[in-house]
């Protein structure tokens, strides 16, 4: 598996007003596409129904905005291992965005920092992300380059060329 050198990842800034991060519900889906769609719109994000918010309201972790919407979400999603493939656990991560009032005050850091506490948690072997962006938040936290045959297969079959993604992982 490709990766950065492993060094510790930098701590989100710990404000004490701040919301905290939490897993969302499945009463969140509408805040969840609301936050989501304009990122879809851009070709940011990928588009998804409202009926996947519902439905995957838990794989999400969420930090709500002071005016009860919410800052930021980032789905994090488990792939057991898969025995004939060599893959050990692991899991993706996806729908990552922060509300333009949210940016630059370290929601998202926050959101990363948290799902990887996550995925240590699920005893994850490696994370795997794919962006259109730069993917510099993922890189300054450990994440590098990667090939999609390294990813979860059902993930990685699910990804569209067209999109031009950059596939991202980083082991834990």
């Amino acid at each position: 598996m490709t990766t950065a050198a492993l060094r510790p990842a930098p701590q989100p800034t710990r404000d004490s007003t701040a919301a905290p991060v939490r897993f969302a519900r499945r009463r969140d889906a509408a805040a969840l596409v609301a936050l989501s769609r304009p990122f879809a719109r851009s070709g940011a994000l990928r588009e998804r129904p409202g009926s996947f918010y519902v439905s995957d309201a838990a794989d999400f972790l969420v930090v709500d905005a002071p005016d009860g919407t919410l800052a930021g979400c980032l789905g994090l999603r488990a792939y057991a291992a898969a025995p004939l493939t060599g893959h050990q656990p692991m899991g993706v991560l996806f729908n990552f965005c922060v509300g333009s009032r949210s940016q630059g005050h370290g929601v998202g850091a926050r959101l990363l920092y948290a799902a990887l506490a996550r995925a240590r948690t699920l005893s994850l072997a490696a994370l795997f992300t794919a962006t259109t962006g730069t993917g510099d938040l993922f890189l300054r936290h450990g994440f590098a380059p990667a090939s999609s045959a390294q990813a979860p297969v059902a993930w990685a079959d699910s990804l569209d060329p067209r999109r031009n993604s950059t596939v991202l992982s980083r082991a834990l």
